[in-house]
């Protein structure tokens, strides 16, 4: 019998590109070889598909060079809808190779242009099956100050905020500067669509804001001024129901902060000191209940299908949710496969989990 095919697609035009292509790494390693076959089709920062070298190491994690996806003059061609599923590549001397029926695609994509949904309505208008998040829940959670609404209106606490684009900050500037002050320093400043921390910024008080808000916009054109909360960092791993099951939760994660002022992008993805990714979290019976009910019913709020890691604060008046991220990093440091590792399932069982999800829903 055929093994499944599996298209695992990374890297992207996002900020996100590398941590996008470590996780690639990863999945690539860990997948098991014995159930499928693996095309790895790469997203350059430009935005070109390409084949791919099966390879893990060329991903690897490094401080000192970050991954990403070298175009190398192949050019991956989709199927068309309603045709045969199959999966070309034009080499660089215009060849075209056939690669063969494609079961699954595995869009391990972080960031705009990847995690947004756009590459989801790709993929839905080529009527290929694919592992995660759909168009909706995806363009929401990308979304945080849209997701904050859904939330909101579902009856889940979130953190009070106010939005800014650039044209209000120039315009308001003034009225921005009372709402941050409303909200009470000290405030996090974070673009609206952007992760891995990108962009993101501890404000103490008025005189740090506006360049703040500067460093976001770089990032986003619309920007969150969120209250800090004080509290535990707690995360959890979300993954849809089987077979009209209802989604399951694992044990619950924390990050621990030492040194570090928040938990940024070097703390998530270089192994940076001053932040340690705890799995399981150190909480009492009743608050993993809560931690799995809350993440249970804030993946169900927003329509999520696949994978979420949602991620709260609990502080002393209760849990707050901070974000929902549906296509959370896979790298060996990252607190989604802890967490289900944590849980009694291992890394090459949970890639398996998500392509075994997608192909059922088909």
């Amino acid at each position: 019998m055929d093994k499944p095919v599996v298209v695992v697609l990374f890297g992207g035009r996002s900020s996100e590109h590398s941590i996008s292509s470590a996780t690639a790494g990863g999945v690539l390693r860990a997948i098991d070889r014995d159930r499928y076959r693996v095309i790895p089709v790469g997203i350059t920062r430009s935005g070109a598909f390409v084949l791919e070298t099966d390879d893990p190491d060329r991903f690897a994690l490094d401080a000192e060079r970050l991954p990403e996806v070298v175009d190398n003059g192949t050019r991956v061609l989709w199927p068309e809808a309603g045709g045969d599923r199959r999966l070309r590549v034009r080499r660089s001397d215009d060849t075209v190779d056939d690669l063969g029926g494609v079961d699954v695609v595995l869009p391990i994509l972080h960031g705009v242009h990847g995690e947004d949904g756009t590459v989801q309505g790709f993929l839905d208008t080529l009527d290929l099956p694919y592992a995660g998040g759909g168009v909706l829940d995806s363009a929401l959670c990308m979304d945080k100050h849209f997701m904050k609404i859904v939330l909101q209106a579902a009856g889940i606490p979130v953190a009070p905020w106010a939005t800014v684009t650039p044209a209000r900050w120039e315009r308001e500037e003034q009225a921005v500067r009372a709402e941050a002050a409303a909200l009470g320093y000290p405030v996090f400043v974070k673009p609206a669509r952007a992760g891995s921390s990108v962009g993101v910024s501890k404000v103490a008080d008025d005189a740090e804001l506006a360049s703040a808000l500067q460093k976001a916009f770089a990032e986003d054109d619309k920007v969150l001024i969120e209250v800090a909360i004080v509290g535990r960092e707690i995360e959890v791993a979300i993954l849809e129901g089987r077979r009209g099951g209802a989604p399951r939760a694992s044990l619950p994660g924390e990050i621990v902060l030492t040194t570090r002022e928040f938990y940024d992008f070097e703390g998530k993805y270089l192994g940076g000191d001053g932040a340690e990714v705890v799995c399981p979290a150190s909480l009492e019976d009743d608050q993993i209940r809560a931690v799995q009910d809350l993440g249970v019913r804030a993946f169900e709020a927003v329509g999520g299908r696949g994978l979420a890691r949602v991620d709260f604060f609990l502080a002393a008046d209760g849990l707050y949710i901070n974000e929902l991220n549906t296509m959370p990093g896979f790298t060996p440091i990252s607190m989604f496969p802890k967490c289900w590792i944590a849980s009694g399932m291992t890394y090459p069982e949970l890639i398996g989990e998500l392509v075994d999800t997608a192909r059922e829903r088909r």
